[in-house]
């Protein structure tokens, strides 16, 4: 009784067994959608010939591809219990995972299968496919860029570079647009690796290089656009212009920017094209010019010098009287334009010490003063009309009101320096009432 009781169970035991490795594996199909990126695990693994193995391997395939999980771990299981160093079946356990979204266990997976073997195809494909899933879009392009130069790759690996390659650089030409130019310039660079022929990257790393003062180098990353058709973009014009400005190759930008507001109705070409005029007449000015524009903090002398090749009617003024002499000139930088603000009027000689102080500092209230003294000196009709007022310095900011002249009194405290640029911006706008 005990025996045939026995054979019953190691018939029934039989029979179970028999139906949990005969269940029918789907057909072989290729795999459709992103499904088809998480290649064959055997790709790149030479192991020995056993047909035996082969085909269970096959059948948990295609039943991972068909989504039946339970049923191709249940066959993985059984592989790796006779094989432990069956890496393609652990490989397609991490398969499973990736498809489940147990990244960290896929991770782990692939990471120890590729200390094993460092040239394991499938484990590289599935390292980057696990770095797509987590969004580390660099590490997954580097390693289908690698892959993608070793004889024979998976065709998939064709298909997925450009994507990446596309992707990536948009990560970083967004990234550098948000950034400041010294961190912005790097990844620029890094992004141009990534696609040469991208035309406005290279237009912006040039801008940033020419915010920097770097022309040369604007002009290197420039250089393969000249031969292009993209040359004759207005954005490519307008950076060429401001690197030859940069360099002093005023007419040559002139010229440029003469074109581009003819043919653009921007008024920023317009308003770019005077400013370059402007810094061209400046290149041109005699050294105390320079100096006193580019100063921080002007004194009566730089300011002398500015109304004398700001406003033409200093510069050519005309019947003069003899100015009183002063003795505390001789060796300042702008000494003749110090004697024609003498001459018209502008300043005064003290007549005991016979002194004009050509260095004291001018601060933003004295130049108030000075500039609207300029205009009653020149008999401006604005400046003339208005009602006599005690307060110097009120008196001042009237006048320059009436004569819609900016009045620096108005956007800084009175006792601030007054700089170079600011007094030359304001004499400007005194030249243009006086030659009304």
């Amino acid at each position: 009784m005990n025996r045939r009781i026995l054979l019953v169970f190691v018939a029934t035991m039989l029979l179970v067994g028999a139906c949990a490795v005969t269940k029918t594996p789907p057909p072989a199909v290729a795999p459709q959608g992103e499904v088809r990126f998480l290649v064959d695990p055997r790709i790149g693994f030479q192991h020995p010939a056993d047909p035996v193995l082969d085909r269970k391997f096959d059948a948990a395939w295609r039943f991972a591809l068909a989504g039946d999980f339970v049923e191709a771990r249940r066959l993985l299981a059984e592989i790796r219990t006779k094989n432990p160093d069956d890496l393609p079946a652990a490989l397609a356990e991490a398969a499973i995972d990736i498809r489940q979204g147990q990244l960290d266990a896929a991770q782990a997976i692939v990471q120890r299968l590729e200390d094993q073997a460092p040239d394991y195809t499938a484990a590289r494909v599935y390292d980057a496919e696990i770095a797509i899933a987590q969004n580390k879009t660099r590490r997954a392009y580097e390693i289908y860029r690698a892959l993608s130069q070793r004889p024979d790759p998976p065709p998939t690996v064709a298909e997925r570079l450009p994507v990446l390659q596309s992707r990536l650089f948009e990560e970083l030409f967004t990234a550098a647009r948000g950034a400041t130019d010294e961190v912005a310039i790097p990844i620029l660079r890094e992004a141009l690796t990534i696609n040469p022929a991208a035309t406005n990257a290279r237009i912006a790393l040039a801008n940033k290089l020419i915010a920097r003062k770097s022309y040369d180098e604007a002009m290197q990353a420039l250089d393969p656009i000249i031969s292009s058709s993209d040359f004759a973009k207005d954005e490519v014009q307008e950076s060429i212009a401001e690197i030859e400005a940069g360099r002093g190759q005023y007419e040559q930008a002139i010229a440029r920017y003469e074109r581009l507001s003819r043919g653009n109705r921007d008024p920023r070409y317009a308003r770019r094209l005077e400013q370059i005029k402007q810094d061209w007449n400046a290149a041109n000015m005699p050294p105390q010019y320079q100096r006193a524009i580019e100063t921080d903090a002007i004194d009566r002398a730089d300011l002398a010098v500015l109304m004398y090749w700001k406003v033409s009617s200093v510069r050519f003024a005309q019947n003069l009287g003899q100015p009183p002499i002063a003795i505390d000139i001789e060796g300042v930088p702008g000494r003749d334009e110090i004697i024609r603000a003498i001459a018209i009027g502008l300043y005064d000689v003290d007549p005991v010490t016979r002194r004009v102080s050509p260095l004291r500092p001018i601060n933003t209230s004295m130049l108030t003063r000075l500039t609207a003294k300029l205009l009653l000196v020149h008999g401006a009709s604005c400046a003339k009309s208005l009602p006599y007022e005690r307060d110097e310095l009120l008196r001042a900011q009237r006048i320059l009101a009436a004569c819609g002249v900016t009045d620096p009194s108005a956007t800084a405290a009175p006792e601030a320096p007054a700089g170079g640029r600011t007094a030359a911006a304001l004499l400007d706008d005194i030249e243009r009432v006086l030659a009304k």
